[in-house]
């Protein structure tokens, strides 16, 4: 369904340092790299399948948007609680521990962390704990 999403940040440099850690807790890593923006996940030659972070077009400052949040693929529990713990170390905020949510279904693990341009990011793995 998706093609690719993107996020605005305000300082790229720092959002790439975090975001190159962070991610690869997840197996993600980045592969492509302008004056305006990252990218992350597969590599290919349209750019689908991956997330950008980037800088707004407009010049406006970047921010989060109430109510919506990016929900990242998770290898495995573990992967999902390093990213977790990688996150709230490098200086984003805890918005929800790693943890099953049986209201999404029982084998629903995430976390939930909030960077430092208000962007709420989810790491989820939907595979049972065995």
């Amino acid at each position: 369904m998706f093609s690719h999403v993107t996020i605005g940040v305000n300082n790229l440099e720092k959002s790439i340092r975090f975001y190159d850690e962070v991610l690869s807790t997840i197996s993600q890593k980045r592969h492509s790299t302008g004056d305006s923006y990252a990218g992350y996940g597969e590599e290919n030659e349209t750019g689908e399948n991956s997330l950008w972070i980037l800088k707004p077009s407009n010049n406006q400052p970047a921010s989060g948007g109430n109510g919506t949040n990016i929900a990242l693929l998770a290898p495995d529990r573990i992967s999902v609680d390093k990213f977790h713990a990688k996150a709230v170390e490098l200086g984003a905020t805890d918005d929800g521990k790693p943890g099953v949510r049986a209201e999404a279904h029982g084998n629903f693990y995430a976390a939930y962390i909030i960077d430092f341009d208000g962007n709420k990011i989810v790491a989820v793995c939907h595979k049972s704990n065995s």
